[in-house]
């Protein structure tokens, strides 16, 4: 080999990094960002106008193919897509062209970005369908197995579903959670579950959804969703605690002055 390493080496993603890394400090027009995970780019560029978007999308891609033509990198113009996001009603023509390798992008109105599906006014709808979709296929799959008198238990099938169902309707809650505020949106997610009882319950289609929940022993997807939007957060919040700066033991409270002490000196007073 004169060069590179070996694909799925312990080193190749540290070397990726490190070459991948100058691609992030270049000098960008104004109100434009680079985001990258993994091999995946994403131009994001923030424009009072179409016309000026589009402008400032070239100039950006320009740098991007400079770089790498000098790092002897290959874009593939193919798997690159363009896409105008706005919520606002504009007159103006939203069609752009914009190039890489001197070829127009395809110019489209949905694009799948980390396994979640964006529109052009950020509804997030599109998403929750393919994914309510994806998720009935999988389990009418089961329901050749899941009969009343014969096939899958209802432990099987609970297992089914919260190793593989769940997680699937549950992916990227934090970006699509305001979607569920909607009540055509969680009506989406809600037939899933209300199917998926059905099998496990071995109950009549006519069961409500509340009635399936308690004999199941599932939680409501709406309550599930929220919970797992709360405990990301939650999360995320500890972490940057952490990496911010370490508590020392002097800079902790103490217990006698916590909520929970300041209750109980309240009740007995």
């Amino acid at each position: 080999m004169s060069k590179g390493h070996a694909q799925g080496s312990c080193c190749g993603p540290g070397f990726w990094n490190i070459q991948y890394n100058s691609l992030l400090n270049l000098e960008y027009v104004k109100l434009t960002k680079a985001i990258v995970f993994a091999d995946d780019l994403l131009i994001v560029v923030t424009a009072e106008t179409v016309r000026e978007a589009e402008n400032h999308a070239n100039i950006g891609i320009r740098k991007i193919s400079n770089w790498a033509k000098e790092n002897k990198f290959t874009v593939k113009e193919q798997k690159s897509k363009v896409m105008v996001i706005s919520r606002k009603n504009r007159r103006e023509n939203k069609d752009v062209s914009i190039y890489l390798n001197n070829k127009l992008l395809e110019q489209v109105n949905t694009i799948k970005y980390l396994a979640i599906i964006i529109d052009s006014q950020l509804n997030l709808r599109e998403h929750l369908i393919y994914t309510s979709t994806k998720c009935s296929k999988l389990i009418h799959t089961l329901s050749k197995s899941a009969k009343l008198s014969r096939g899958l238990k209802h432990e099987a099938l609970n297992t089914i579903y919260k190793g593989a169902i769940l997680p699937l309707m549950l992916y990227g809650v934090p970006v699509w959670i305001g979607a569920m505020a909607k009540k055509c949106n969680k009506i989406l997610y809600t037939r899933v579950q209300h199917l998926m009882n059905i099998k496990i319950a071995k109950a009549y289609r006519t069961t409500s959804g509340e009635a399936l929940s308690v004999l199941t022993g599932i939680t409501p997807i709406e309550i599930k969703v929220a919970e797992t939007d709360r405990l990301y957060h939650i999360t995320r919040d500890r972490q940057n605690r952490q990496m911010d700066h370490e508590e020392e033991p002097k800079d902790l409270t103490h217990p006698a002055d916590s909520e929970s002490a300041n209750k109980f000196k309240k009740r007995n007073v």
